[in-house]
């Protein structure tokens, strides 16, 4: 897939702003935690309203977890969000670089 103008741009931003960089990939992180714990729910075919029964909260706090409203959310909140949707929590941490760009926590599926 040929890059686009904007792409190309990016990409150089990227690599002569390594602060740029960092806060980019930090974003990238944070956002696919977000992504895999909307993913896990609608696997398991939960609504947010019965995930946040099972974690002892409220809906709204489900959405704010879920659309990245919720900043510093602890271990502990995604160990239990994980759990309630048979999953396990697996952080990462690696030396900061430009070649990995999801370094930060992830969620993997227990099996």
């Amino acid at each position: 897939m040929k890059k686009t103008g904007v792409m190309e741009w990016i990409d150089h931003e990227l690599k002569a702003d390594l602060r740029l960089a960092r806060a980019v990939e930090r974003l990238i992180a944070e956002m696919k935690v977000e992504q895999q714990i909307v993913g896990l729910r609608e696997k398991r075919g939960l609504t947010q309203r019965q995930l946040a029964k099972l974690l002892g909260t409220s809906q709204p706090n489900v959405a704010k977890l879920e659309s990245g409203r919720v900043k510093n959310r602890g271990v502990k909140t995604l160990v239990k969000c994980a759990q309630a949707l048979g999953a396990s929590v697996s952080i990462r941490i690696a030396p900061l670089g430009r070649t990995s760009p999801t370094a930060g926590s992830r969620l993997r599926m227990a099996g």
